[in-house]
C-alpha cells in the first residue's frame, strides 16, 4: 500500500497542483490538517523542486489561545528553517458573518503575498471531510449544482497566484495518524467543539451518524458528488452561452426562455438574478418562471427592495417604493392588542409550556415552544412594532446576533410581509421577541411551570390551540 506521502505526490502530479520552481506558501493554522500538510510537503520538497514557506493569519478570536497558535506555528517554521509570513487580522465574535469576513481577510493576505513576496501557490489543508461537510451544509441550506460543487481543488487569485488544496481526497483521520507516527503535536481549536456552529453540528453529529448507518463510504460519496457537480458546472459555464444574459440590469426577453429545456431555463433566470444583484434560489427561479408564463402586468417581490414585473415581451427588475407605514403599540404583559396593519391581534399570555403547540406551520418550521419567554425577565410592558433598519436579533441555538433584515431574507420573506414583520422591544431598545423565531437565550423560558407566550392570531382564522 502506498504511503500517505507517495499518494500525495501522485495527486499533486496528476492534478498539476505544484510545478518545479514554484514558491509555495503553506497556510498553517496549527491544527492537525495544516501541520500534516506542511510535513508532507517538506518530505516531498526535493521531489517537487519547490521553495516552501509558512503562512499564518491570527484573527485573535480566542484571545490568548489564538496567540499560542501563532507561537506554535512560528516555532514549527523555525524548526524546519522556513520563512514565516504572519499577519494579525483581529475580528470579534460579535461581528455578523465573522467566518466569511475571516476568510476574505485570509485571501486578501494570500493575494498580497503573491504580489509582494512572489508566492506562486498557497496550499491550504482542506480534506475530504471538509468537502463532505460543505456539501451537506449546502444541501441543508438549499443549493444548486454550483453549491454542490463544494470546495474547489484550485482557485486563481486576482493579481496572480493560486490557492491549491492537495488534501481534498484525504481523510482527516489519515493525516492525524501520520502525525502521531512521527510524534508531531498540533493545536486543538476549542471553537471546533462549539455546537452553535452549523459546521460543527454537521461534523460531530450528522456525519458520524451517516457513517454509522451507511458506512465510511458516505463521506466519500458526498465528496464524489462535489467532483461530479464541478464538472457539470464547468460544462454549463463553458458550453452553453444561451444560459448567460450578459449585460447587467438588462430586461429579460421572454422569447429567449421558451425554446430552452427546463434546466437551461433555470440557469438563465438564475444568471439574470445574479447580474441584478439578487442571490438566486430555487424558489425565486420557479416563481419567475411562473411569472414569465403568466399575463402581462403581473409583479413579484424580490429581496433587497426589488420587484420583477412582466411586460408583454420582457421581465424587468425595478425598485419598490416603501409604501408601508411603520407602526408601534404598547403591549401589556399579560394582555392583547389589535394590530390593524397586520389584520391580526397579538396576545401575551402566561401559560404552561406543556400546553403550547409543538410546531407552527412555517416554510421553515420551528418549535413554537422555543419562542417562550421567562416572565421574570420580561418587562410588564413591551412595544410591539414592525422592525426597523438597524434592528438586530439573536435567536437561541444560533451562533451570533444578526440583522433582522438578514434573518427575514434567509427565510425568503419579502414585500409588505417583510416590512411589517412584528418584533417586541423592551424599554432599553433590546428586541426580546420576533415573530416565528426562537427567543433569545437570555430571555428564554427556563424549566418551570410558567412561561410568557407571545403569539400573532389572524382575525380571519379560528383561534384554535393544538394540543
Amino acid at each position: 500500500m502506498a504511503t500517505l506521502t507517495q499518494r500525495l505526490l501522485n495527486t499533486i502530479c496528476k492534478q498539476d497542483f505544484i510545478k518545479p520552481g514554484d514558491r509555495v506558501g503553506v497556510a498553517v493554522s496549527g491544527g492537525a490538517d495544516s501541520v500534516g500538510l506542511l510535513l508532507l510537503l517538506l518530505g516531498l520538497r526535493a521531489d517537487l523542486g519547490v521553495v516552501l514557506s509558512v503562512v499564518h493569519v491570527n484573527h485573535k478570536l480566542r484571545g490568548s489561545e489564538s496567540d499560542k497558535d501563532e507561537a506554535f506555528v512560528a516555532q514549527l517554521a523555525k524548526a524546519h528553517g522556513l520563512e514565516l509570513h504572519a499577519r494579525a487580522a483581529p475580528l470579534s465574535n460579535q461581528e455578523s458573518g465573522v467566518e466569511a469576513t475571516a476568510r476574505a481577510l485570509r485571501y486578501d493576505f494570500f493575494r498580497q503575498l503573491a504580489v509582494e513576496r512572489h508566492l506562486t501557490k498557497v496550499a491550504t489543508a482542506h480534506t475530504l471531510d471538509d468537502q463532505a461537510e460543505t456539501v451537506l451544509m449546502r444541501m441543508l441550506r438549499g443549493t444548486g449544482i454550483r453549491g454542490l460543487a463544494g470546495i474547489h481543488p484550485r482557485l486563481l487569485l486576482q493579481d496572480g497566484g493560486e490557492v491549491v488544496r492537495p488534501l481534498l481526497t484525504f481523510r482527516r483521520s489519515e493525516v492525524e495518524a501520520f502525525l502521531r507516527e512521527r510524534g508531531q503535536s498540533w493545536r486543538e481549536d476549542s471553537s471546533n467543539r462549539e455546537l452553535t456552529f452549523l459546521r460543527n453540528r454537521v461534523r460531530h453529529r450528522l456525519l458520524p451518524l451517516l457513517e454509522e448507518e451507511f458506512g465510511a463510504a458516505a463521506s466519500h460519496n458526498l465528496a464524489d458528488l462535489a467532483d461530479i457537480a464541478r464538472a457539470e458546472e464547468e460544462h454549463w459555464e463553458t458550453g452553453h452561452p444561451e444560459t448567460r444574459v450578459g449585460e447587467k440590469a438588462r430586461p429579460f426577453a421572454l422569447d429567449s426562455l421558451s425554446p430552452l429545456s427546463l434546466a437551461a431555463q433555470r440557469r438563465l433566470i438564475g444568471d439574470w438574478l445574479e447580474t441584478n444583484s439578487v442571490t438566486p434560489s430555487f424558489r425565486w427561479i420557479e416563481q419567475l418562471r411562473d411569472l414569465a408564463s403568466g399575463p402581462a402586468g403581473k409583479t413579484m417581490e424580490l429581496p433587497g427592495g426589488k420587484r420583477a414585473r412582466r411586460t408583454q415581451r420582457e421581465l424587468c427588475i425595478e425598485p419598490v417604493e416603501n409604501e408601508t407605514p411603520d407602526y408601534a403599540y404598547r403591549l401589556p404583559v399579560p394582555g392583547q392588542i389589535d394590530v390593524p396593519e397586520l389584520a391580526m391581534h397579538v396576545e401575551a399570555s402566561i401559560v404552561d409550556p406543556e400546553h403550547v403547540p409543538v410546531t407552527v406551520p412555517l416554510a421553515v418550521p420551528i418549535y413554537d415552544r422555543q419562542s417562550l419567554l421567562d416572565p421574570a425577565l420580561v418587562p410588564a410592558q413591551l412595544v410591539l412594532r414592525n422592525w426597523r433598519p438597524g434592528d438586530r436579533y439573536w435567536p437561541a441555538f444560533t451562533r451570533e446576533e444578526k440583522k433582522v433584515k438578514e434573518l427575514l431574507n434567509d427565510r425568503h420573506i419579502v414585500g409588505s410581509a417583510k416590512q411589517l414583520w412584528p418584533v417586541a422591544e423592551a424599554e432599553n431598545g433590546e428586541l426580546v421577541w420576533m415573530r416565528d423565531f426562537a427567543a433569545p437565550t437570555k430571555f428564554a423560558a427556563r424549566q418551570n411551570d410558567r412561561a410568557l407566550w407571545i403569539r400573532v392570531v389572524d382575525h380571519k382564522k379560528p383561534d384554535r390551540m393544538e394540543e
